[in-house]
């Protein structure tokens, strides 16, 4: 594991680095606009996978990721009105309050008497974001004019330049995020012990409701934060945490450090190609889409043997 790690740590240096010295041209630009950038994109990749990792315990799908659970298309959607009324500056909390009202109806939905059922949780989830999606859509026809602003929130976009005020905003929010995601680690023995079953769990002393609850509650709230800043990623919180479990067993507090690291890892390469590929800068989803994909059939078929 040290071994693993290490090698984790040093691939996330590496990338760094280049990230940081490819197209610099001076330092005056590198410090407002490619390292808010280089935070942005290391911050969502590290809540994509680590709350990927988490949720796939929590709602026991391998296939469940932060998206699923219609956090996402609420966190698009308040971002998408805030750009369609001229609020830019106002994205991130418009998105963020996209976020929570779509965690209050998942939530209210999928809970009876404390209990949060983690079938209706799941299903609540898709409806909400379908729901959503479809609302979206209708934004897209009616304001057509703004189609390319909406795309931008759809395909990921991690180009956001900040002002001051909203410089601070996003330092305060990453630190926040970095407290959550210690949270969802500190949660690991907990949640291996939920892999054995709800009753198995509950013997031993794990309060199945209330972990299940906390832990839906800040993984919703993490994924938003990502979604309000950059828009919808999709795949890293997927193909991530399968690729650390080829690595290592299917220990949690192996898996989720793993799965931060080589998420961030990983978005910063996709980001890296995103906008020097071409001679105009790809939206990063469209990125994530075209490795995620066949390197998530790779690892289905790995899986079969």
């Amino acid at each position: 594991m040290n071994r693993r790690f290490s090698l984790a740590i040093l691939l996330f240096i590496v990338l760094v680095v280049v990230y940081s010295a490819i197209n610099y041209t001076n330092s005056y630009i590198y410090l407002n606009v490619r390292l808010p950038r280089l935070l942005l994109t290391i911050l969502v990749g590290m809540i994509l996978s680590g709350t990927g990792s988490v949720f796939q315990i929590l709602l026991n799908n391998p296939l469940a990721e932060p998206y699923i659970l219609g956090v996402s298309s609420g966190a698009a959607l308040g971002s998408i009105i805030a750009g369609l009324v001229g609020a830019y500056i106002f994205s991130p909390l418009f998105g963020f309050m996209g976020a929570l009202l779509s965690i209050v109806i998942v939530w209210a939905l999928s809970s009876r008497g404390g209990y949060l059922d983690k079938t209706k949780l799941l299903f609540s989830g898709i409806i909400i974001g379908m729901f959503i999606s479809a609302i979206i859509s209708f934004l897209m026809y009616i304001f057509q004019k703004d189609v390319g602003l909406i795309l931008q929130v759809l395909m990921g976009n991690l180009g956001h330049i900040f002002n001051k005020t909203e410089w601070y905003i996003f330092l305060f929010s990453f630190a926040i995020s970095i407290f959550f995601l210690v949270y969802l680690y500190s949660q690991s023995n907990a949640l291996n012990i939920l892999t054995t079953g709800d009753d198995a769990a509950q013997s031993i002393g794990v309060d199945v409701k209330k972990l299940r609850l906390k832990v839906f509650i800040v993984g919703s709230i993490l994924t938003g934060v990502s979604v309000a800043y950059a828009g919808i990623i999709g795949f890293i919180g997927l193909i991530i945490p399968h690729f650390v479990r080829l690595l290592v067993n299917a220990d949690q507090k192996k898996v989720f450090p793993l799965s931060v690291i080589y998420g961030a890892s990983f978005l910063m390469l996709c980001d890296l190609l995103a906008f020097n590929l071409t001679v105009i800068e790809l939206p990063v989803g469209i990125i994530t889409s075209f490795i995620g994909c066949p390197v998530f059939i790779y690892l289905l078929l790995i899986r079969k043997k």
